[in-house]
């Protein structure tokens, strides 16, 4: 593509549409929107020139600014007033300290937009500038109601750090991932962190390249508000009825509420399996065991095949007892253990308490062992004087239950 014939003929440059729909309504909440260029082999996507640094910045901020006052004036024509997502890459964005784009937003104010309908989407993430120049830019925008999209989002630890400076209204999560990464837990745990980020900073989650029917459910599941991808509605040159997907997207998420039931019931039912078996079994060894490490050989021959790891903490996280571990059906003691303090970890104190309120026990959610790597979950039961058994299900025996193991 010659971005010397795509600049000489520009009124070939135009929008396309892409809808973006929310989960509480199962409408459509607004549009992407996208460059298109009809040339000598049809209409061809403008994402290409746009990501090409090598060519001139003036270029692509006019091509840019073109194609957004095409999609502006389409809407304002035809009385559609949602939100519009309009991209900029933030080196761009910093080349005139993003002045043009206002300038261009507030003559269309005059002919009836508000400011409040557009969503100034940013992919910060290759920004080679002063971050504190774009975050000061940023707000300034946010003072008009110009809502903020951070794109491409990932794993990096810099970028969340500067996400909580800028407060965004929306993040972008890309699902093209998925499809390669579906069993990778490490995945499943950077999105699960996202979204309490999200929730910490007050953003929204919007789920985008959402191909597949596992990838909704998996944006249902993990917070996700909006919704985009070709699964849903593949991008076009007309605006969309808003409920063209209402009754779809209605069906899927009861699916989705029914399955998710489903698992919660699963949860519950080994959870009181647990609570009643380990009940029994403490009642009748404490009688018999001499010591809390005695009481764990006694309870793993009657648990060994539900669990791997068995351990006793006191109410501050101080561990009483080594390491109990089952390896190749064998259990071994780990002395190593005894004395370390597990109040650090996530939910740890939190937990302790629930157990002390409700005096029963406590099935934790999946996560990453830090041992082996596996999924696993952890069993908490109260013994009493502000003793807690902490005992670690198996994959394997996780694996072999429906609807447990995530």
């Amino acid at each position: 593509m010659d971005p010397l014939e795509i600049v000489a003929n520009i009124d070939q440059a135009f929008p396309y549409f892409q809808p973006v729909f929310s989960a509480d309504e199962h409408t459509i909440m607004g549009y992407e929107i996208l460059g298109r260029y009809k040339g000598e082999e049809g209409v061809v996507s403008l994402g290409p020139f746009f990501l090409d640094e090598d060519i001139p910045d003036e270029y692509r901020i006019e091509v840019d600014n073109h194609i957004l006052t095409k999609a502006l004036e389409k809407s304002l024509n035809e009385n559609v007033s949602t939100y519009f997502f309009v991209n900029r890459d933030a080196n761009l964005l910093m080349v005139d300290q993003g002045e043009s784009l206002l300038e261009l937003l507030l003559r269309f104010c005059a002919k009836g937009l508000k400011l409040e309908q557009i969503v100034l989407e940013i992919s910060e993430k290759t920004f080679r500038g002063d971050f504190e120049q774009l975050f000061h830019l940023i707000h300034y925008y946010k003072t008009y109601g110009i809502k903020i999209a951070i794109d491409n989002i990932g794993g990096d630890s810099d970028q969340w750090e500067r996400l909580a400076k800028v407060s965004p209204d929306i993040l972008k999560v890309d699902l093209q991932h998925l499809r390669k990464e579906a069993g990778n837990t490490t995945f499943h745990n950077i999105l699960y962190s996202l979204s309490m980020l999200a929730r910490k900073i007050g953003s929204t989650l919007l789920f985008e390249n959402i191909e597949l029917d596992y990838q909704l459910h998996f944006a249902w599941k993990n917070g996700g508000r909006y919704y985009q991808g070709f699964y849903l509605q593949k991008p076009s040159a007309e605006f969309l009825e808003e409920d063209i997907l209402r009754e779809k997207l209605k069906n899927k998420c009861q699916n989705y509420i029914e399955h998710e039931k489903r698992h919660l019931k699963a949860v519950y039912n080994l959870t009181q399996l647990l609570q009643r078996e380990i009940h029994e079994h403490i009642n009748e060894l404490k009688k018999q065991a001499k010591s809390l490490d005695s009481l764990l050989v006694s309870l793993a021959i009657n648990v060994e095949d539900k669990f791997f790891r068995l351990y006793i903490c006191d109410e501050n996280g101080f561990q009483l007892t080594d390491n109990l571990v089952r390896n190749k059906k064998k259990w071994e003691t780990l002395p190593d253990f005894r004395g370390k303090n597990w109040s650090w970890r996530p939910y740890f104190l939190e937990n302790i308490m629930r157990m002390q309120n409700r005096n029963s026990g406590l099935l934790s959610d999946s996560y990453s062992d830090i041992e082996t790597g596996e999924t696993i979950r952890t069993f908490s039961y109260p013994l009493g004087e502000d003793q807690y058994l902490f005992m670690d299900l198996s994959y394997e025996f996780l694996y072999e239950q429906d609807g447990i193991l995530y």
